[in-house]
Formats: structure tokens, sequence, C-alpha cells
């Protein structure tokens, strides 16, 4: 079985050097309608494509600022101006709106789509968009897709599942998600300097009847896991290098440290 490498090196500024195994990726940033991660101007220098769903925009144009406190408010929001804005645009302020459009961003009205998510909606444009040679080393980054409601929160991961060859990870103050999908066998490189120790391994797509891992305190080992018995939650990292094969899908989270 193929092995899919996986490391959060976005939760540290760029430059990055090259990894010994492959090219860097290539990174898409979409900004979700939930207050910043602190890192949000790391993850903006790692991308090459930045899209605010609907709301989003009105969390860039508050927040961003903010980080800079020593620089005009203004020029800090024309420096981080996305390639498109893009949702069912409910929720983004009329002058925020029309702000960005004076600066030539194109906001992509998408209503009439009332079957999916601004989340999804984001996606779709930016798996459009990638010419399909690249999107094997594509990683699309949602900030700010924890926290708020719920059913947002329940949208966002189901997110994962329908776009599972597209490698997306979730982002929030305190902690990251993505799928492991159960075509591969999968290969984690933990920045111990940004994340961790603890992490866990939920299968929520359906039932695992054998997992196995390896560098956690508490490894798996063929075992099942669903909800309603056994899951791999309040685990730890033990080493900088772990291994999961599992005959489901998989959601990994880790937690993200606050000096990251």
């Amino acid at each position: 079985m193929e092995v899919m490498r996986h490391a959060s090196t976005f939760l540290r500024p760029p430059p990055l050097p090259q990894a010994a195994d492959g090219p860097a990726p290539s990174y898409a940033l979409v900004v979700l309608n939930q207050r910043l991660p602190r890192f949000a101007p790391d993850l903006w220098s790692h991308a090459k494509l930045r899209i605010f769903a609907d709301g989003g925009a009105n969390r860039v144009y508050d927040g961003m600022p903010k980080f800079f406190p020593e620089q005009d408010p203004l020029e800090v929001r024309r420096r981080y101006k996305p390639d498109v804005i893009r949702g069912d645009l409910d929720s983004i302020r009329p002058e925020v709106k029309e702000f960005y459009s004076n600066l030539g961003v194109k906001v992509d009205d998408v209503s009439y789509d009332q079957d999916t998510t601004d989340l999804h909606k984001c996606i779709a444009f930016i798996c459009d968009f990638i010419p399909e040679v690249d999107k094997s080393n594509l990683c699309i980054l949602v900030a700010g897709a924890l926290g708020g409601r719920f059913d947002h929160e329940a949208g966002n991961l189901n997110v994962l599942f329908k776009f599972s060859n597209i490698r997306i990870v979730l982002l929030s103050d305190d902690c990251l998600i993505q799928l492991l999908p159960k075509t591969h066998c999968h290969e984690i490189h933990i920045q111990s300097s940004a994340e961790g120790p603890h992490c866990g391994l939920i299968p929520v797509g359906a039932p695992s009847v054998s997992t196995t891992t390896t560098g956690l305190r508490w490894d798996l080992t063929n075992a099942g896991m669903s909800f309603g018995g056994l899951m791999s939650t309040s685990n730890m990292v033990r080493e900088e290098r772990i291994t999961v094969r599992s005959d489901s899908d998989l959601l990994w989270t880790i937690s993200i440290k606050k000096k990251a």
C-alpha cells in the first residue's frame, strides 16, 4: 500500500527547507467566518492561492491588522487581500465587500447553491483552479474551521470526506484535524516545536475493524474502533514519526502549541 506523508510545516514561517523525499507542498488557504488563529500570517505566507469564504472576509478585514499593531491598518488590509471571495454572501458586511471589490478582488456569489457549505464551494473552486498535474502536491489549509456552532464544524468535517482525494487541514488556535484515507498507509512527521503532544484518531465515517499505529504513547495493534466502543482520544505522541494503517478512514487531530 502506498505511503502518504504528512507534516505541519505550515505552522512555521517560510522559507522552508526542501524535503528530502519530495517537493514541498503547494498550499492554498481558505478563511472561514471564525476568529483567525494567531499563526494566520504564516499560513498566508505559505499559500499560493487565498480565498475568503463569505464572512471570512470580515475576519481578515477586522483581525489581520491586530497582528501588526505598529502598522497602518489600511495598508495591512490592502496587503492581505484574497484572490477571490466566494460563498452565498449572507455574512460579509457591505463595507467589507466594497473595500475588497475596489481592490479588484473577484466576489463570487454562489447563493443559488444552498445544498453545499461555503467551505465546499471554496474547495470546489480550488480544485477547478489548480491544474490536475499539481493536485497530488496540493494541501488546502482552512483557517477558522473549528469553534463556534457545532453544525458548522460537522459540515467542515463532512467536506474532508467529500474531497477525500485532496489533502485538507482544518485549523483553529488549539488544534488541527485532517483525514487519513484508508487507501494509504500514513506517515506523520511531528513538528514538536509547534504541535503536540496531545492527539487522537477518530473513526467518524465508519467503524474500523483493524487499526495499527506506531509512535504513540498508547499504540494500537489491529484494534477495532467505533463510536460507542474504543476510540483513540486523549492519546499522546511519543516519537516524531507516527505511522497509521487502518481499514477505515480516520480523522487525525493534534494539539497546536500556544507558542507556535
